[in-house]
């Protein structure tokens, strides 16, 4: 099996055997659900971070106890997971106040899945200023303290420097894996670039560069595909399943960029390598992820997202929303009207965050597609 093959399959198996191997060799696990996570801590700790998803889930049953159907079904989704034994294997969740629905799951989690020993609560100003900023600052050194108390572990600047070259070093491949993605004859997928996406969090990192720099030289050789009627980029709410750009480009289009919180925020501007390097980890969280849940960073958002769009050349944008995600719902309606108005055709796609209603997303997406076909 290829680098490019074990990437693209990892997220799909029942049974990940990177993560099997690493439990059994004793090391600990602490998931995550948010890119404001200052995820190079966990792994200086010597624990490996894992990045939650709330993918596969047919029913919320289960989490609909605890958490209205006014909630997302992302939220809903992970908890139906979380209660239904599939992170049983977790020693910890660094939960984070990204969104209030999200937030909501730390006092469920903490009740009603005991499996997970450990808790902790990183907060974040929900505006970018320089009180905010120490606020955060704060906020990351009391969970490096904790993090390092709960498992036993040594967090010297030495490690977390150490973390932050190989975090740098990921977000330095995936910048490639993006440029790639941006020429005429695309080499990779749209699919294909999300499950690459996926792995990463979800496997020690060291492994994954030393995967993904094999795979970039298996892209690299492609033909390429320029058999396709749109290029498109995907924005919005969290997409943490290939399903959906499977669909969209087997209608013919091909994504080509993003600006997901699974895909490019989780993975664009490295952090300073030199200075006090708590410091530097962050400055890079808090300052460089335009996320809706910021307030008065709108022009911000809108600025990335264009500059995204145009350097990949796309023919339209589609912003997804999950119902009930106040955050994005605002956001992406927003966003659509400003890059309408500068040229740039962009749909809002509502859905639930199961793969289900499919052949009503099918006809939005076609009628979008006959607007921008190039042919």
């Amino acid at each position: 099996m290829t680098a490019l093959q074990e990437l693209l399959m990892l997220p799909a198996r029942t049974e990940n055997q990177y993560l099997k191997q690493w439990i059994g060799d004793g090391g600990k696990v602490v998931g995550f659900s948010c890119v404001y996570a200052p995820e190079e801590i966990i792994h200086a700790a010597g624990v490996m971070p894992y990045r939650m998803e709330a993918r596969g889930m047919d029913q919320t049953d289960l989490a609909d106890v605890y958490l209205h159907r006014f909630n997302c079904t992302f939220a809903r989704c992970m908890l139906q997971a979380g209660l239904g034994g599939e992170y049983d294997f977790l020693d910890g969740f660094c939960f984070l106040n990204g969104c209030e629905q999200i937030r909501r799951l730390y006092e469920i989690w903490d009740k009603h899945i005991p499996a997970t020993d450990y808790q902790y609560m990183v907060t974040i100003p929900h505006s970018i200023y320089d009180a905010g900023f120490e606020w955060y600052l704060e906020e990351t050194g009391l969970f490096k303290e904790k993090l390092a108390t709960d498992f036993s572990k040594r967090c010297s600047d030495t490690q977390l420097a150490a973390s932050i070259k190989t975090y740098n070093k990921s977000r330095e491949l995936v910048a490639r894996l993006y440029e790639l993605r941006k020429r005429p004859d695309v080499p990779v997928s749209g699919k294909e670039a999300m499950g690459i996406m996926l792995a990463a969090g979800i496997m020690p990192r060291e492994k994954y560069n030393e995967l993904l720099e094999e795979a970039l030289a298996e892209i690299e050789a492609r033909p390429g595909n320029n058999d396709y009627s749109a290029r498109l980029m995907l924005g919005g709410s969290a997409v943490d399943d290939p399903k959906l750009l499977e669909l969209i480009e087997g209608l013919g289009g091909v994504v080509v960029t993003d600006s997901l919180c699974y895909g490019s925020r989780y993975f664009l501007n490295p952090v300073e390598e030199n200075g006090d390097p708590l410091k530097a980890i962050a400055k890079r969280y808090y300052y460089n992820n335009p996320c809706p849940r910021m307030m008065n960073q709108f022009e911000n958002r809108q600025a990335v997202t264009e500059k995204l769009a145009r350097e990949a050349d796309v023919d339209g944008v589609i912003l997804q929303k999950i119902v009930f995600c106040d955050n994005h719902a605002v956001d992406c309606t927003m966003l659509a009207d400003e890059l309408e108005q500068k040229g740039i055709p962009t749909m809002v796609l509502e859905r639930e965050h199961m793969f289900s209603d499919v052949g009503r997303l099918k006809t939005r997406i076609e009628a979008f597609m006959e607007r921008i076909a190039r042919r």
